[in-house]
């Protein structure tokens, strides 16, 4: 069985998972995506289908295919990528694969957890993802800060790098304001001094303050001081 045939296999596996009504729902969350392209797999079908697939040899076949043709094939090529436990292998097949996201729901639904014993030297791969041209590699990188660098291993170097990112895209720039909110749930005494001295864009700085007000890990002494920091 050839490339093409496994493409074509995977489409028709994919089409059997089909929910038509989840499709109209779920194309409407990704405006830069065409209706057509999108076949309406619930994301929890998808990952028990890639958890099986990644077992089978038509996989190895799959993952060198790219471009694909269906959203959900984007998202079973992550999923794919997810499971190789080498890093070097990981970080290859990931590298080949962002050109090719299309979204920010592929982009955010990305999570590699081999990463996670190599976060010394995968920062250093972020950084190159976020002084990309591309608006969803620099969305991953920042994620990826995001969701692996603010706890034990966070570092004031990290939001410094977000901080200075400069973008018109929406996509982008949400991600900014989502991880500055997230950080400052996390380490409100090192982030807060970036939203005092007005270091983002002002749109970025008002959806952070935003975002940290609606959530339920920030408190509400903290949410009254990020409402007088609102730039009018």
């Amino acid at each position: 069985m050839n490339t093409e045939e496994v493409q074509k296999k995977v489409q028709q596996e994919l089409f059997e998972l089909q929910d038509l009504k989840y499709r109209d729902f779920h194309a409407k969350l990704i405006p830069t995506m065409e209706k057509e392209k999108v076949i309406g797999v619930r994301t929890p079908a998808l990952r028990g289908f890639a958890k099986k697939f990644g077992k089978r040899e038509e996989a190895k076949l799959f993952i060198k295919k790219l471009p694909h043709k269906y959203y959900e094939e984007n998202n079973l090529h992550g999923l794919l990528i997810e499971q190789i436990k080498d890093y070097d292998e990981c970080l290859a097949e990931l590298k080949r694969f962002l050109p090719f996201i299309d979204n920010w729901a592929t982009c955010d639904m990305l999570a590699f957890r081999v990463v996670k014993k190599h976060l010394d030297v995968f920062v250093e791969e972020i950084y190159k993802f976020m002084e990309s041209e591309h608006t969803y590699i620099i969305r991953f990188g920042i994620s990826m800060l995001m969701k692996y660098y603010l706890e034990d291993e966070f570092k004031i170097e990290y939001p410094d790098k977000v901080a200075n990112i400069r973008s018109e895209e929406y996509y982008v720039n949400m991600m900014r304001a989502w991880y500055f909110a997230t950080a400052l749930a996390k380490q409100y005494e090192q982030i807060i001094p970036f939203i005092e001295k007005k270091r983002l864009d002002v749109w970025t700085h008002n959806k952070t303050i935003q975002k940290a007000i609606e959530s339920y890990r920030i408190t509400d002494e903290q949410k009254t001081y990020l409402r007088t920091l609102k730039i009018k």
